[in-house]
């Protein structure tokens, strides 16, 4: 009897007559349920069609999973790791998994299909929102690594979910603004209506009767609003109060209790007017600009925590008859011994006892190669090695090692930030000050000399002089041009970015990633020997095959297949190909071979590579880092503005002087670490500069947060995109500037709301003081001054962003034929 055929997704046996099937690798592949079927269409829609090629056995037979990840994901199977995340209730246990890999409900409903057909499996729950299942098993049947094992078996990862408690109480409590924000916008409706329906304008033909049913239906559609939406002004004024700060809180408190007090004795007497659509209008506006505010902040506090990341789960611990156990990390301790395989990442900072390898730091110093390691060579945290085994002693774990001291780092220029919203509340403080005196002043002369108008005066200056239009200004401008740069491909998260790159003098870059590509690109063959250049790649193609450098990833596929590769670290690599004996990598390694005399290195700028046999030289070959195409007018429009231009990179090649002269730069540095970029920084801010920094790397996140622009590349780490002030999404720099365009004239546009609000105020407080302005008008003066600093505003939607055109840039001649 033939064996099923294997589902070509989750290797699930293919019911008979079923006819599933999808082109994927450019053949028609069978699957077992539609849901498989439209996974793999959507990973082959968006691109990821390579994710089939690459997956290895692993990701279909959970028994050929690497002994790493097997023994890793027997830890969650102690009782005190499960302790934090596992709850037990009689004979079941619930948890909370997150799963990776879910590009589609077809996912969800092929999760939660697998999972019920397990025995052990009471309730399998998947929240499409935030990738979240929710397991309820009998944990004595099937273990939990043995649930992780059979979600990686139809191609997803699986960890385990803890809510970090800051995160939860940011989420909770923009849940809670959110709906105090719904709440207000929807009741403000409705009060209005009937608000307005009281008018003498509109009250045509109103009896009495359903005149006062009227005034009690806005009643109490406003006074959700004060209580609850409102609720978060009235404990600010409070606790303002208390430390004897005045602040916009006080003031629209007063404001918002005086025009509902008011209302209510108008809804009570039915004498006077209300003023339950101005409360709710106050609100609907304040609260969003809360909410918005707030949610900035909730991106900023789970930055930090991307760190943690970078740091594997588990180790491999050596006891002392030097035999590896698998612990979480958690459980190292200093002067431990770990051992650390080709691929791993290590799990502290620590000094090499016993190997050579390679380690790639790309994700701390922003260095594309790895760097060669020795005995006696200290290694960091988060890094990855490449080659071979290492053994590491452990000098430094937690916040002692170099990526809590970059966190430090983080938190520290975080602090030293100039914040324009300190100088905002200084001023608003003044004139609140002002106002409220004046208010104060100006009705005990009323009570004088008229006390029955003393009340609605005052209620008529706070309204009139509520801070609205002036709040706004600034705001709404930003808010718009932000939109405009969105299109472009520029996404601004910090609403000053705009104003301050009017004070910008200098940019610093970041060269990896950002000026660059990112990635080694094979830019030139030159034979030496009998073989032509095609030949001469295939031979390198399949040494490198055999490789996890980031070089081998320039030299493509070979059909040719290379036997006994060993490596040397930071020499290069040697095996067999059709027989021949081959080296590459570093001159004088691949001379050795054959007692040839190191050939003359080319002149051209690059990664030179030898490839020779055990006869003779064969080929030269230079691996480059590409510029970008747009990099050249980025440059020139910081230079036609006057501005200095400074390259600062943790490369320690001759790439980076390269670049600098390539692209004009003003001033070039290289093999910086994170906190070298920071004090040259520093040494441009305390001479008086203006800096902006362009960069996309963890090594960048602390100059990101301290220069007074950020800007990080849409293809950047996530921590890096958090802390900067603006994310460039399409890659593409030209939208950098046009931003820098687009921020003088946003600049315009935000005086002339801060000459319209000043003045909307300045005049409306004398009108108000001497009963020429009603409370109604005064409300109604406040809608219009802010519609019109947002009618205003809405121009900057219409100007026209004219296209960077990039300036050509000579690049190394390309790979011949």
């Amino acid at each position: 009897m033939n064996a099923p055929t294997p589902c070509f997704h989750c290797a699930l046996p293919v019911p008979p007559g079923d006819r599933f099937s999808a082109v994927v690798l450019g053949e028609s592949r069978p699957f077992c349920c539609p849901g498989c079927q439209a996974v793999a269409e959507a990973i082959v829609a968006g691109g990821l069609e390579s994710y089939y090629s690459h997956r290895s056995e692993a990701s279909v037979n959970p028994q050929a999973l690497p002994s790493q990840l097997l023994e890793e994901q027997a830890l969650y199977d102690r009782p005190d790791v499960q302790a934090p995340f596992v709850r037990h209730a009689e004979d079941l246990a619930d948890t909370t998994l997150l799963i990776e890999g879910i590009s589609c409900a077809a996912c969800g409903w092929l999760i939660e299909r697998h999972l019920r057909t397990l025995p052990a499996v009471v309730e399998a729950r998947l929240n499409l929102s935030n990738h979240r299942l929710y397991l309820r098993w009998n944990d004595a049947e099937l273990p939990l690594s043995q649930v992780l094992f059979e979600l990686r078996s139809i191609g997803y990862a699986a960890h385990p979910w803890q809510a970090d408690q800051a995160t939860e109480r940011l989420a909770r409590e923009n849940r809670r603004s959110l709906r105090q924000l719904g709440v207000a916008g929807l009741l403000w409706f409705q009060a209005m209506m009937a608000t307005m329906a009281t008018w003498p304008e509109f009250n045509i033909d109103l009896s009495p009767e359903m005149h006062t049913i009227l005034r009690w239906v806005a009643m109490f559609l406003t006074t959700p609003i004060v209580l609850y939406s409102c609720a978060p002004f009235f404990k600010g004024a409070l606790r303002d109060l208390r430390t004897r700060q005045l602040t916009m809180d006080v003031s629209v408190s007063l404001a918002i209790g005086l025009a509902y007090g008011a209302g209510v004795w108008t809804a009570i007497t039915g004498t006077g007017e209300l003023y339950f659509d101005a409360v709710g209008m106050f609100a609907l506006f304040l609260l969003t600009g809360r909410y918005l505010e707030r949610r900035a902040r909730e991106r900023t506090a789970a930055a930090t925590g991307q760190l943690v990341n970078l740091l594997p789960a588990s180790c491999l611990r050596l006891n002392e008859g030097g035999q590896s156990e698998r612990i979480l990390l958690s459980e190292l301790r200093l002067n431990d011994r770990v051992l650390v395989h080709p691929g791993a990442i290590l799990p502290a900072d620590g000094r090499i006892i016993s190997g050579q390898s390679s380690i790639d730091e790309s994700v701390l110093t922003g260095e594309y190669l790895p760097q060669p390691r020795v005995v006696g060579d200290v290694v960091t945290a988060g890094t990855s090695n490449v080659d071979s085994v290492l053994t590491v002693e452990v000098l430094a774990l937690g916040e002692s090692t170099r990526l809590s001291a970059i966190v430090r780092l983080l938190e520290r220029a975080q602090s030293e930030k100039p914040r324009l919203a300190q100088i905002a509340d200084r001023a608003a403080q003044w004139f609140l000050l002002i106002s409220l005196v004046a208010a104060v002043v100006v009705g005990l002369i009323w009570w004088q000399i008229d006390p029955a108008r003393a009340f609605w005066i005052v209620l008529a200056m706070l309204v009139a002089t509520c801070p609205c239009a002036l709040s706004l200004a600034t705001p709404v401008a930003l808010t718009t041009a932000t939109g405009t740069l969105h299109g472009q491909g520029l996404l601004l998260t910090r609403g000053h970015v705009l104003e301050g790159l009017n004070q910008i003098d200098t940019v610093i870059f970041d060269k990896t990633g950002t000026l660059t590509e990112g990635r080694l690109t094979l830019r030139a063959i030159r034979s030496l020997g009998p073989l032509n250049n095609d030949q001469c790649l295939s031979l390198a193609a399949a040494l490198e095959s055999r490789s996890e450098h980031p070089i081998a990833r320039a030299f493509g596929h070979t059909p040719l297949t290379a036997e006994a590769v060993s490596n040397t670290p930071g020499l290069g690599l040697e095996g067999r190909v059709d027989g021949r004996l081959l080296r590459i990598g570093q001159p004088a390694f691949v001379c050795a071979l054959s007692g040839s005399v190191v050939p003359p290195t080319p002149e051209q700028a690059g990664q030179w590579l030898l490839l020779g046999d055990d006869q003779q030289v064969l080929a030269w070959l230079v691996l480059d880092d590409r510029l970008r195409d747009d990099a050249a007018a980025l440059i020139d429009a910081c230079k036609q503005r006057g501005w200095r231009t400074v390259l600062l990179s943790g490369d320690s090649s001759p790439m980076v002087a390269s670049v600098a002269a390539q692209l004009g730069i003003d001033d070039a540095q290289g093999s910086l670490r994170p906190d070298d970029k920071l004090q040259r920084l520093k040494q441009l801010r305390a001479q008086g500069h203006k800096v902006l920094m362009l960069g996309d790397g963890v090594n960048d996140v602390p100059v990101l947060a301290a220069a007074d622009i950020s800007v990080a590349m849409g293809s950047a780490t996530d921590l890096a995109k958090t802390n900067a002030d603006a994310v460039l999404l399409s890659n593409r720099l030209p939208a950098l500037v046009q931003a820098f365009t687009l921020a003088r004239r946003t600049r315009r546009i935000i005086i002339e709301n801060l000459m319209w609000a000043g003045l909307y105020n300045g005049l409306m407080l004398p009108f108000a003081a001497l009963g020429w302005v009603t409370p109604l008008w005064a409300a109604a003066g406040m809608s219009a001054s802010s519609l019109i600093v947002v009618l205003n505003a809405l121009r900057l939607t219409r100007v026209g962003l004219t296209e960077a055109t990039p300036t050509p840039v000579a690049h190394p001649r390309p790979l011949p034929a």
